[in-house]
């Protein structure tokens, strides 16, 4: 059987998180609202209507292409994309294609086997939305509150070359853009759609194979599954001796399967020409300077910085990089604790991130402050309280909201470490336990443990276990 390698390329839609849409308006961000409540005359195409540009469009969009340092058109124009379809009212689509806000750049992500891939784009454009059909049984149902939601459409090269690449690809996308705060990036929500096209050529080759596009693919598991179905498909035909024909084909989640929709279009069939009810989008150097200084860290950048500066282990940064919001906590919590940097890593990956887990939280949505971490290991650190406590107050102070050392006050948590009374209790745990003290005085020394969590447990976990350990030896071996 041939070998093949697969070439894939991807075309992400990004809905901007604008408060209003691209050219009216209307509020952008409709999930959940009743069908038809968020139009007006603009964006449901009317004739007459005038459309204007959203500002805080093209500055995310902006943001977008600096992040893949792409080369920027400071004078871009918008095109109409005509075609007729239930969920388009107007009968084009306001885009962006001779003249696109951002050409080129690249977007690079480690795999998880630690294999760096670069991924090169094309272009970035700017567009607004179409509606939602859909359909019960013989009656389809169109939604226009959609329409007119800002997008960002990017498109890549075709450097892509598995379903796990494009899956990882995705991942590296969305964690980008709600770090750089300009889309919620959830593919449930449709804020993040993602089209692949795919092809397949014989190992060696050079010439491109005709490839298929995959629509309708609303999770980053589906992608993977898609293009595996797509790849899977295209080597069975080609094998068989068929030739592979250019469709778009639909990805059908709940039944699993590709279905074919239509020959694909190309771009003479969307007669394109400009938009004549739009000024060009012209870009100031004093406006690009004010969306550069807005630009945050990004997270390739800061993991690096974590292992070369911090001195993280690789898999530290990475987890404490894969939110922004993580990496400002942990941040300011070594801040706070100056102190090991990895002994912070510890608490923040087993018991902040824990919460995060178990609650359903982000750490924006915390109590608990990077702060008040710090505070905590200072407090274990002192021996104020002990590991098992501190790691109790992490809870107790994401609950309450107080401050750690008010916690340990208010409710008595510090360690005892008068040795009269440590060593009252550790004489009666002795005493009621003579098979044990036996074994101990056997040979069985590493029996120590269970009697000192027997004193523990007597004390409420406040007594210091280090002097409980040295009394205990102590007793034992008198005897």
């Amino acid at each position: 059987m041939t070998e093949y390698e697969v070439i894939i390329g991807l075309e992400t839609h990004i809905q901007l998180n604008t408060v209003t849409k691209a050219f009216c308006g209307c509020k952008a961000d409709s999930w959940g609202d009743p069908a038809n409540t968020n139009i007006c005359p603009i964006c449901t195409g009317q004739p007459g209507a005038l459309p204007s540009t959203n500002k805080a469009m093209v500055e995310k969009a902006l943001m977008l292409c600096l992040a893949m340092d792409s080369d920027i058109n400071m004078d871009s124009y918008f095109d109409r994309k005509n075609y007729l379809y239930a969920d388009l009212p107007g009968g084009y689509q306001i885009t962006q294609n001779d003249k696109s806000i951002g050409r080129g750049g690249h977007l690079d992500f480690l795999m998880d086997d630690g294999r760096e891939v670069r991924c090169h784009i094309h272009n970035l454009h700017m567009e607004e939305d179409a509606g939602k059909t859909k359909n019960e049984g013989d009656i389809r149902l169109i939604d226009m509150n959609r329409c007119g939601v800002p997008l960002v459409e990017m498109v890549t090269m075709p450097d892509l070359h598995s379903a796990d690449e494009a899956a990882t690809y995705l991942m590296r996308l969305r964690q980008l853009l709600r770090w750089l705060g300009i889309s919620e990036a959830n593919m449930e929500k449709a804020h993040l759609r993602c089209d692949a096209n795919v092809s397949i050529r014989p190992k060696g080759a050079t010439e491109l194979g005709k490839k298929c596009e995959i629509k309708n693919i609303n999770s980053i598991e589906a992608v993977r599954m898609a293009i595996n179905f797509e790849i899977d498909r295209q080597i069975r035909e080609t094998e068989a001796g068929n030739k592979i024909e250019q469709w778009t084909i639909e990805w059908d989640n709940d039944a699993q399967e590709l279905r074919k929709m239509r020959s694909k279009e190309t771009a003479a069939d969307y007669r394109y020409f400009r938009e004549p009810n739009l000024m060009p989008v012209h870009i100031t150097e004093a406006f690009l300077a004010e969306v550069k200084a807005k630009m945050p860290e990004l997270p390739l950048a800061r993991r690096a910085r974590f292992i070369s500066e911090m001195g993280l282990p690789e898999y530290d940064a990475t987890v404490l990089t894969a939110e922004r919001d993580t990496s400002e906590f942990f941040e300011t919590a070594c801040r706070a604790y100056t102190g090991d940097n990895k002994r912070v890593s510890n608490w923040m990956m087993n018991e902040v991130l824990r919460i995060v887990n178990e609650r359903g939280l982000s750490v924006s949505d915390l109590k608990i402050s990077g702060q008040d971490l710090a505070d905590i290991i200072r407090l274990v650190d002192a021996k104020t309280v002990n590991t098992s406590t501190g790691k109790k107050l992490v809870d107790l102070v994401q609950d309450s909201g107080k401050p750690p050392k008010k916690i340990v006050e208010e409710e008595g948590l510090g360690l005892v470490s008068d040795d009269s009374a440590i060593r009252e209790i550790c004489a009666r745990v002795v005493e009621n336990n003579p098979n044990e003290v036996a074994t101990y005085r056997g040979g069985k020394e590493t029996l120590i443990g269970w009697f000192v969590g027997q004193v523990m447990r007597e004390m409420r976990g406040k007594a210091d276990p280090e002097k409980a350990k040295a009394i205990l030896e102590e007793l034992l071996k008198a005897g």
